[in-house]
This record gives structure tokens, sequence and C-alpha cells, in this order.
């Protein structure tokens, strides 16, 4: 820790106390070892990055770190919601959904075929692919940008592994909204104080995930066009159970084609700029998502032609749990689509942690067959051996959106977002469009910074001389 920025040192050390010190200092090895390493991430790879502070430790003490070290997974949440807490507006908007890690080898533990969004085609000619690995529900906080308060990045603070029902074993099987929902969980308890506003998909908008919200979480999302919608329900006045909901309304589709209810022109803020669109909103229940709790339904229509009708469906919160869900104001048009466009902001991370920090490259977690043992006959499907490889699986993800999450926030605290785009357009002319920084430039700084704190320190966390010119050398290779 001597040998690393400030800025890095005040992230760091916020997850000492949950292990022990040379297990913390396997943690910081391996975290600025993923920032340094450059080409395919295998924790071989990545401890020989993060040489400069592993000191004299053997290789194998690594891969150790995450398939045998006493730490939980369980308690990063914490430390990672209290470091982005100070960057959080008045209410939190968390963002959930899932991403798959494609992988090979059936021995891997925990891995099984899961649908895949990118090699799937949607439309007319729709294809659906399946692809081999891990598939994860994340759930991570919408941070605002400083230098752009209209748009915002997505920080990963609850992770947890989906595994098929048939390769679980018998009750131990839970659905990606069941994670979702032990996340969200863990989430609100790291912020007992704070409306929180959930942001999901259609996987998302559904029973087992909606209804169970406490009042001071609110939901967006979207939702079918044909939709069963009702009134609030009328005050109960004889005997009997009192209603859940009232008349039928018409569905988002019916309500789209509907000459008498005219179509609104606004200007939401969608992705960072407004965009134009044409809008029908009413207040009704969405009973078969939602439950008995009123939301803002929002159809909207492309004034360009170019995109089919949506609906979208949004949830008001209070802090005081005892108000009535019917009496919970959801929010207006335009912040129910603000609030679903901030969802993108998690697919930009899933993309950046896969292309900048190799989330799919590590293999760890896999079985070898001894060796002169007769091979058994080849079977389809995954083929692990009981539960070898569990931990190193259930780590190794959870570690790389760890080192995600703490690039951000060392480039928040102390990055230079208007040097970093003038040296990128500078180096690259053809960028002249280029106005903020990526997570690629967030990266690069990061880099910088710890080669820098390592490489001109007076005494070198390997205990190479400063005054060395060949070690001096042998160090700018590495960081080149």
């Amino acid at each position: 820790m001597t040998h690393v920025s400030s800025a890095w040192g005040d992230l760091l050390v916020k997850f000492s106390p949950m292990m022990t010190a040379p297990t913390f200092e396997n943690f910081v090895a391996l975290v600025l070892g993923w920032v340094l390493c450059l080409g395919r991430r295998t924790i071989t790879r990545v401890a020989l990055a993060g040489a400069p502070w592993t000191g004299d430790k053997d290789f194998s003490v690594f891969p150790r770190f995450l398939s045998r070290a006493v730490w939980a997974v369980e308690k990063l949440t914490p430390a990672l919601v209290a470091l982005v807490l100070p960057w959080l507006p008045p209410v939190v908007v968390v963002l959930v959904d899932d991403t798959l890690c494609r992988k090979g080898g059936p021995h891997l533990w925990g891995a099984g075929m899961h649908h895949d969004p990118l090699r799937s085609t949607y439309g007319r000619g729709r294809v659906v692919s399946f692809a081999f690995g891990h598939n994860w529900v994340v759930v991570s906080l919408w941070v605002p940008l400083p230098w752009n308060p209209a748009r915002g990045i997505a920080i990963p603070v609850a992770f947890r592994l989906y595994r098929q029902k048939k390769r679980c074993p018998p009750g131990e099987y839970r659905k990606r909204t069941d994670l979702a929902r032990e996340a969200l969980e863990q989430v609100q308890a790291c912020l007992p104080e704070r409306r929180l506003h959930l942001v999901g998909d259609r996987e998302y908008a559904c029973h087992s995930l909606v209804q169970r919200l406490p009042n001071r979480v609110g939901f967006t999302g979207p939702m079918p066009m044909n939709a069963a919608l009702y009134d609030k329900p009328k005050p109960s006045r004889g005997r009997g159970r009192p209603r859940v909901k009232g008349a039928r309304l018409p569905t988002p589709a019916q309500m789209a084609a509907d000459p008498r209810i005219p179509w609104q022109p606004v200007s939401p803020v969608l992705y960072g700029r407004q965009v134009p669109l044409l809008i029908k909103t009413c207040i009704a229940l969405w009973y078969s998502a939602a439950g008995g709790r009123p939301g803002r339904v929002v159809v909207t229509r492309d004034p360009s032609g170019r995109i089919e009708d949506r609906a979208y469906f949004g949830t008001g919160s209070t802090l005081n749990e005892k108000t009535p869900l019917v009496e919970i104001e959801p929010p207006d048009a335009s912040e129910t689509l603000t609030g679903f466009s901030r969802r993108w902001a998690a697919e930009e991370m899933h993309r950046n942690t896969k292309q900048h920090l190799g989330l799919e490259d590590p293999q760890n977690g896999w079985w070898r067959r001894p060796s002169q043992t007769p091979a058994p006959r080849k079977t389809p499907g995954p083929q692990p051996h009981a539960t070898r490889g569990a931990n190193a699986v259930n780590r190794t993800v959870p570690l790389i959106f760890v080192t995600y999450a703490l690039v951000v926030l060392r480039y928040l605290a102390a990055g230079d977002p208007v040097a970093d785009v003038a040296k990128v357009r500078l180096r690259c002319p053809w960028r002249r469009l280029k106005r903020e920084p990526s997570f690629g430039d967030m990266l690069a700084s990061a880099r910088r910074d710890l080669w820098a704190s390592a490489i001109f320190a007076e005494t070198r966390p390997d205990g190479a001389s400063p005054k060395n010119p060949a070690d001096v050398l042998e160090w700018l290779l590495a960081a080149a």
C-alpha cells in the first residue's frame, strides 16, 4: 500500500477488514495486476502484471486466493456501496441485469447452456441462439458523471451466479429474479435511509420481483403492449373481501390505436440528449406484475416511424414504510422514460468489463482427470467434478467487477477529463468529435498512475534499485 497513490490507497484500504493481512496483500496484487495486464487475462498473466506488488511470493498463492483463502464475496457489497455513497444522487438508481460469460470445457463448475442475446436476432427473422458459459446477475448503482450529470455510469456492487435447475442440487435452484431480489435486499441494508429506484428489463418486470419491493423502492421497466391494465379499486362499503382491482382499462396497444386519445409531444433526456417522442400516458394497476401498486403507463411512438410503439411502467417510492401503496405518487412520463434509459449504463458496464478487463478470459474452476486413469465415455452437457472449482468460479468474476468499480471511482476522485480527452484527440486526430472520457481512458489513466508510483518511488515494492538503469528499463518495457 505504500507503493500506490493516495487515490488508490484510500479505495483499497476499505477491503482490508474483511481479510487477513496476507490475503489482503494478494487481493491488492490481483486488483492492480488486473488493471496493468495487457492481452488475455489468465490468473498467471494477471499475477505477472502485478509483480511489482507481489514481492517474493510464489505464483501458486494467487489461484489459492480464489479457491481456498478465507474471505466472502458477500462482504464486498458493503465496502463497494460505502465507496460509491458520496457520488450517489438523492434518489439512488439501482440497475439490475444479467450477463453471459462464454466459456469452454465441460468440466467447468457451474457452467451450462444459456440464451445468447448477442447472437440471437429479433423481429421478422427471429433466431434464438445459446452459448455455453456462466450467467451472472449483477446489481449496480447508477452514478451521474461530474462533467455531464445528464449521463451516468454503472458501478457494480452485488453479484449472483445463476445455475440451471437441472444442474442444481434439489432445493438450491433460484430464478434470476430471486437472485436479483436477494442482491437488492443486500444493497438496501447498506442504504437504510435512502429512497431507491430499481430499473430492469422485461425479464425483471414480473411479480416475483416487483410485487415484493418495499415502499421505499420504486420500479421502472418495459411492459408488453397487450398487458392487462386496471383502474384503482373503489372503496368497499359492503361485506366480504374488498376488491383488489377496479374496472378493466385499455391495453397499451389499444391506447396507441385509439384516435380519441391524442398523442402528446415530449422531449425527455434519453442517453444524455433530448429525444423528441409522442406519448400517451395514464395511471393504472398492472396487477399481474405490480399487484395493487399503481404506476405510470407510458406508450411511446417514434415520430420518424423507425421504431415500433413501446410501453413502459413506473412506480413511485416513499421513505414511510407505513404509507399504503395506493397513495404513493407515480413519476411523471418524462421521469419514467429518463429513468428507464439509465438501464443502458449496465449494458455498457458489461461490455467494458469484457473488452477492457477480460471478464470471460479466466478459465479457473475446471477439473482435470488424474493421469493414468481411463477416460470416461463422453456424454453431452457439463460434467463438473462435484464442487471442485466452485470457490474459484464464485470469486473470480466479482473480483473483476470490483476492479472495474475501483477504476471508475479512482477516476471520479482524481481523474482529469479535460486533459485525457485532449490527449486522445491529439494522438488520434480523426476523433475530433470526442468530448468525454470513456472507460478506456479511465483505465489508461489508472495504469499511468500505478506505473508512475511504482517506477519513480524511492523504494520499489520488489526491492529493485531506482538508480539502476537496467531495472528502470525493464519496468518501462513492462509499462509499454
